[in-house]
């Protein structure tokens, strides 16, 4: 827990692992509010944020950025106050000397849905471009790029030993998105 006065810096809080050794999240960030800094396997930071529901928005993260989601430091706060949570979070940043890559060019990667067309097979891109095709048939090949991603994101979940339940939006997916429920 940190008040105004007591800023913590990034450098004092421990690594805590994204996914730990039963293969879940640290699900005693539950409902917490509060900023964390998220690092990739060699402890690079990544990306700097903050949330009213920390556990929520590393599922986010996670399912997003897979390969860059290995390593977490948080700091909660009782009550919310944007002012509080974007103070440490300009404080972690200055303090890491440079912008994450997470907060700058890559921020829609890590804050906003997948969006399945920017990342469609060439065979999937020529299917759904077909002049012939009416409405259904386009948001048929979406959803099947979009279950095709989720089941990659998944299994690649999967081989670093995730045993949690996650559950993406199945209404997002008719639109070309992919996030969580």
């Amino acid at each position: 827990m940190t008040n105004e006065t007591n800023l913590p810096t990034l450098t004092a809080l421990e690594y805590i692992p994204y996914i730990d050794e039963n293969g879940q999240l640290p699900e005693n960030l539950q409902g917490k509010i509060g900023v964390y800094a998220i690092f990739n396997q060699e402890r690079e930071l990544q990306f700097v944020g903050y949330s009213r529901d920390v556990y929520l928005s590393l599922r986010q993260h996670l399912v997003r950025q897979p390969q860059q989601c290995y390593w977490v430091k948080v700091a909660t706060i009782e009550r919310p106050s944007r002012t509080i949570l974007e103070n440490i979070e300009q404080a972690w940043i200055a303090e890491n000397g440079s912008l994450p890559v997470g907060n700058g060019e890559q921020k829609a990667a890590w804050t906003q849905p997948i969006d399945v067309k920017t990342i469609m097979t060439p065979e999937e891109e020529a299917n759904y471009q077909k002049p012939t095709n009416d409405e259904l048939t386009q948001m048929k090949i979406i959803k099947n790029a979009a279950r095709r991603l989720e089941t990659e994101i998944l299994a690649a979940l999967e081989l670093r030993g995730l045993k949690a339940q996650i559950r993406f939006n199945p209404k997002l997916k008719e639109t070309g998105l992919l996030d969580l429920k």
